[in-house]
């Protein structure tokens, strides 16, 4: 079972039960810190201080809901090697413009030092892990 918390920054952050950060729902304001300064940047520069991939999603998706609990397994998997963000295409839809999102679930690969790859659809658990070695360079 997951709990969600808001904080004063905007960021909601997804816990399971024993309160381990599993993923967490960027706003415009978080992305644009964490991952991407789109406004001050025209060229690509990666943010964060280690790989992500984030879903970009809606609450009404059926293969964006199936793709949660994946997701949640990964984050506590890869905990301290990647980072694991969910963008909700419905309430930040000026990212997901941003980002050409048409069809959801789309899920960007973002190597710290090299251009981010975007894949799309509810990807098995194990292309997951094969892209997450391949694009982000991370074994488990």
């Amino acid at each position: 079972m997951s709990l969600c918390r808001q904080t004063s920054r905007g960021t909601t952050f997804v816990h399971n039960l024993k309160n381990r950060i599993m993923t967490e729902l960027l706003t415009k304001e978080s992305f644009l810190e964490k991952v991407f300064n789109f406004e001050k940047n025209k060229e690509w520069k990666f943010e964060g201080k280690l790989p992500c991939v984030i879903d970009f999603y809606a609450d009404w998706c059926g293969p964006c809901k199936s793709l949660a609990p994946v997701l949640e397994e990964l984050g506590e998997e890869y905990k301290g090697k990647v980072n694991i963000y969910k963008i909700d295409t419905e309430k930040e839809q000026e990212l997901a413009a941003a980002f050409g999102i048409r069809s959801i679930p789309s899920l960007l690969f973002v190597p710290k030092d090299a251009e981010p790859q975007m894949a799309q659809g509810a990807l098995p658990k194990p292309q997951f892990e094969e892209i997450i070695k391949n694009v982000l360079g991370v074994d488990k």
